[in-house]
């Protein structure tokens, strides 16, 4: 059956135009530089240029030379503005996130946060030129400044509930949280750097090495970790509780915020403003876009300000991490065999490291008197030249369950390998060796 509707697409395009206008106008509108859009200006523009761009999509616009530019500048918006928005949180949480060293920090962040502005201020005579071009009704002005009110005041309500975690957290969450912190942490250090890229260099890793997708996937990553620690440790916000657990929710929650401005940033770009199109009609509109908004202060901010940060704060915590992984960490012991005919050589000593490195949590192996970390190749192979110089045929290791348990799985299989040193098949326990 056919969908009908009594109110035109000329009509509705003006309805679901309005606050979008609105908004755009009053940012038009503002002559001071030193105003700062705030939380409740991006929230209303995310939801009103969102709307729009659904709208418009429904009824092809992206498929159409006379409005694929309107609607582009409406995604530019929704994108900005999310960006805006998660950048200006960052900087509103910045003094409850006990943080060391932010000097330098706080001043990019706040560079940063007046690049995304100054993006939208100069797309906004734009769009408002665009949208009469089209014949769509342009309000005449904008939003009253004072709908718009920062989000902080200089009060704070009484803390009158107690803290959950003045009982102890169950340990296994917090366990499997500072383990997996640990474990995004080595994922991102790939991306680790200590001098800015110049802009050739950051052209040469966007998209290829760095890009929405993966960001996306480390941002969804520290998401559910928050969200774990909020559901399964502390609840009770910032001011008060076990300050060590709160400082590690701190190093994972703003790198989860730096990226979702990253996410933001790089899908613009990507999907915007990067030379990827075959038709002449979008590579027009892209070329537009980038006349407004300039790509290469957006990468720069992606890259120099959100990728060297994130790794920053991610590589930060790391300390604190292994310090709560290892108060936390259910503890036992194993006496095992040792390898038969070689002996902790190179393969099986690197089988062991890999084992409690993906656990994180500390292992020692006990030697007669002395004890070797389980985690360190070198360490492995110094006990090995004891082991072998003493004819010890077994060894104690100390520490992480978790990894113990394994452990025993690794020696039942000679620790990989048969009697002539070649690489066996390994358990399905142990898949994530291979």
């Amino acid at each position: 059956m056919a969908i009908s509707c009594d109110i035109s697409f000329k009509e509705k395009v003006n309805l679901f135009s309005f606050e979008y206008l609105k908004c755009i106008r009053f940012i038009a509108d503002v002559d001071s530089d030193n105003y700062v859009l705030t939380k409740k200006l991006y929230s209303k523009l995310i939801t009103a240029s969102h709307l729009l761009e659904d709208f418009l999509d429904f009824h092809g616009a992206k498929n159409n030379r006379q409005w694929v530019f309107y609607r582009e500048l409406s995604a530019a918006m929704r994108h900005l503005a999310l960006a805006g928005y998660s950048q200006k949180h960052v900087l509103n949480r910045l003094k409850f996130y006990e943080l060391k060293d932010t000097k330098s920090f706080k001043l990019e962040s706040n560079e940063t946060l007046m690049v995304i502005q100054n993006s939208i201020k100069h797309a906004a005579p734009v769009i408002l030129k665009e949208a009469s071009k089209l014949g769509i009704e342009v309000p005449g002005f904008g939003y009253d400044p004072r709908f718009f009110p920062g989000i902080m005041t200089g009060e704070q309500l009484e803390h009158n509930i107690d803290d959950l975690d003045d009982r102890d957290p169950l340990q296994q969450n917090l366990t499997n949280i500072a383990s997996d912190f640990l474990e995004i942490i080595g994922s991102f250090e790939q991306f680790s750097f200590y001098e800015p890229y110049d802009l050739q260099a950051i052209r040469e890793l966007v998209p290829a090495k760095v890009n929405e997708v993966g960001i996306r996937r480390f941002e969804m990553l520290l998401h559910n970790l928050q969200s774990s620690f909020d559901s399964y440790v502390i609840h009770g916000g910032f001011f008060h509780g076990n300050r060590k657990l709160k400082q590690l929710r701190s190093h994972f929650s703003i790198a989860f915020h730096i990226l979702q401005v990253m996410g933001r940033l790089l899908h613009f770009y990507e999907r915007h403003l990067h030379d990827v199109e075959y038709k002449d009609t979008y590579k027009t509109v892209s070329e537009s876009l980038a006349s407004i908004i300039n790509p290469d202060v957006l990468l720069d901010r992606a890259v120099n300000y959100g990728l060297f940060y994130v790794w920053q704060f991610l590589s930060s915590g790391k300390e604190l991490a292994s310090q709560v992984l290892n108060e936390s960490i259910d503890r036992s012991s194993i006496t095992v065999g040792i390898p038969r005919e070689r002996g902790f050589h190179s393969r099986p000593s690197l089988l062991v490291a890999k084992i409690v490195q993906h656990y994180g949590g500390e292992v020692t192996m006990c030697v007669g008197e002395d004890s070797f970390d389980a985690a360190s190749v070198l360490d492995m192979q110094w006990a090995g030249g004891k082991i072998k110089k003493e004819d010890v045929q077994q060894v104690e290791f100390k520490g992480d369950s978790r990894a113990l348990a394994d452990l025993e799985v690794l020696a039942r299989v000679n620790y990989g390998e048969d009697s002539m040193g070649k690489g066996v098949p390994l358990p399905s326990e142990l898949s994530y060796l291979r």
